[in-house]
């Protein structure tokens, strides 16, 4: 029996997963009480079931202490059973984003500040969060990422670390990404702005990616950075960190970033971390 348990932030996303992994065969429940979880490890283990792969969302809203989930979990683990938990970060910006946006209350502040419910749900599912298979930060992922993400793991079976790398464009006119683990400025780069029939174009164009990538600096810049990258990502990986955002910035965020940040993910394809692409300034997400 495969048994993947569902946790996190709530507002990381935890439905849409238990509903994505039911997509590839999985009997889905959420918010199973949490002296019933052994009831329906055994039932699924019952010779003949058809319950051989489950997944179950578990949250800080259940109906007994949270650590006695993790107890449970800890004794199901000593069974026949592959044991997966899947933890949803994100981050507290974007939660206190999502909760303005939908105008919806902290389940664990329904009266108080959604700030002091995210504080204290962080502090119920610390325990868990240690003992997960994997995380994925969902800060900046779309939908259709997310389910790439939970796909490559439970359908195809790739080797996942657990770190999300997140590269981003810029432009420093426009402020420097609060969330930036590694800031890069490339405008030490000639600007194609003052080349008139770029001027309207961005990196996102073959001519203007030839205009960079034309000079000499441009490639030096990028095997050293990618270099860098290769060092510091098995060592970020080591630590535990779960997401890093690579900023990489010029004037406007329309040029000479795009170029490089769309070469800097064509290259960075090695790793077995999620890899994600986009350009704040250009509205432009990828993923890979």
């Amino acid at each position: 029996m495969h048994l993947v348990v569902v946790t996190g932030m709530s507002g990381s996303g935890k439905i849409t997963a238990l509903k994505m992994l039911e997509d590839v065969g999985f009997y889905c429940v959420d918010n199973l009480p949490i002296q019933l979880i052994e009831n329906l490890v055994d039932r699924a283990m019952v010779k003949g079931s058809e319950l051989s792969k489950v997944a179950l969302g578990l949250d800080a809203r259940a109906d007994e202490p949270f650590e006695v989930a993790v107890k449970i979990l800890d004794e199901i683990k000593k069974r026949d059973v592959v044991l997966d938990i899947l933890f949803l970060e994100t981050s507290d910006a974007v939660l206190m984003k999502r909760y303005k946006e939908s105008r919806r209350m902290h389940p664990l502040a329904p009266s108080g500040r959604v700030e002091d419910g995210i504080s204290k749900e962080r502090e119920v599912l610390k325990e868990i969060k240690e003992r997960a298979t994997y995380i994925i930060d969902t800060s900046n992922l779309l939908t259709r990422e997310l389910k790439e993400e939970i796909d490559s793991i439970f359908v195809e079976g790739k080797e996942y670390n657990n770190l999300m790398v997140n590269i981003v464009s810029f432009g420093f006119k426009n402020g420097i990404l609060p969330d930036a683990d590694l800031v890069f400025d490339v405008r030490f780069l000639p600007n194609p702005y003052y080349i008139d029939e770029l001027k309207e174009l961005t990196g996102l164009d073959k001519p203007v990616q030839e205009f960079v990538m034309g000079h000499e600096e441009a490639g030096e810049f990028l095997d050293r950075l990618e270099s860098m990258l290769d060092f510091l990502i098995p060592n970020y990986v080591k630590e535990g960190k779960y997401q890093l955002v690579v900023a990489i910035g010029c004037t406007g965020g329309h040029h000479r970033s795009v170029t490089i940040a769309e070469e800097l993910f064509k290259r960075m394809h090695k790793g077995t971390y999620g890899l994600t692409l986009s350009h704040r300034d250009v509205n432009v997400h990828k993923q890979r």
